[in-house]
């Protein structure tokens, strides 16, 4: 190799070094449901791919994120888990609803009150523009308490259907369920890769997760 294509490729080589990350979709997903439904659980079990050692109540908004794969294409998922008490409901909903792509609804199958809550989770969503045209999902979580179960499959189904949304029954405790979960949240992937490409792209990156207290001012997150 003569000099000068030496000094070439080491040019070469070193433009590719300073390139910026490449970028990537990212899709914006809310978790929502009653407070000790599982919603951080479920992001936890889909962006570690185990149930958290430790849990307790959010305080504000819970971020996750995962690069995912779909046909080829880094897409990253974003997922937000906010509190499910009303206190801190009002002091978040305004960062929480805005550019959302998907909503994933959760209610605890052990507990009919957070399934009887759900159309006015569903009706709060509605007031901040999203409505059935966003991609949307009702998730049954703490299926390993079988013993539990007070809420009626069926009876649910009859709901999901009623408002056009698929129904998952699932677990984020038990490692059997986990294909369950990963199901959740990649099948809206899928559905929202199939619609028209997305504004926002970023540096592909890690998981990151941010807890906020609602008197905080919010962190330099980008509220895609």
């Amino acid at each position: 190799m003569s000099e000068m294509e030496s000094s070439l490729e080491l040019t070469n080589s070193l433009a590719a070094s300073s390139l910026p990350p490449p970028r990537s979709r990212i899709f914006k997903i809310i978790v929502i449901g009653d407070s000790g439904v599982g919603k951080t659980c479920l992001t936890y079990r889909f962006c570690a791919g185990r149930f958290p050692d430790k849990t307790e109540a959010t305080i504000g908004v819970d971020f996750r994120e995962k690069m995912i794969e779909i046909d080829g294409e880094k897409i990253k998922v974003q997922l937000w888990d906010t509190a499910g008490q009303e206190r801190f409901r009002k002091s978040m909903v305004q960062h929480y609803y805005r550019n959302v792509h998907a909503v994933v609804f959760v209610y605890d199958v052990t507990n009919p009150t957070s399934f009887q809550n759900l159309p006015s989770w569903i009706e709060e969503c509605r007031q901040h523009s999203l409505g059935s045209e966003v991609p949307r999902l009702l998730v049954g979580n703490k299926c390993d308490l079988r013993d539990s179960v007070r809420v009626s499959t069926d009876q649910v189904q009859k709901f999901a259907d009623s408002q056009s949304m698929p129904l998952f029954e699932t677990s984020a405790k038990n490692p059997d369920d986990n294909d369950h979960v990963e199901a959740i949240f990649m099948t809206l992937a899928h559905k929202l890769k199939s619609q028209k490409p997305l504004m926002l792209s970023q540096p592909a990156g890690g998981e990151n997760s941010v807890q906020l207290k609602p008197e905080q001012k919010l962190p330099g997150i980008c509220w895609c």
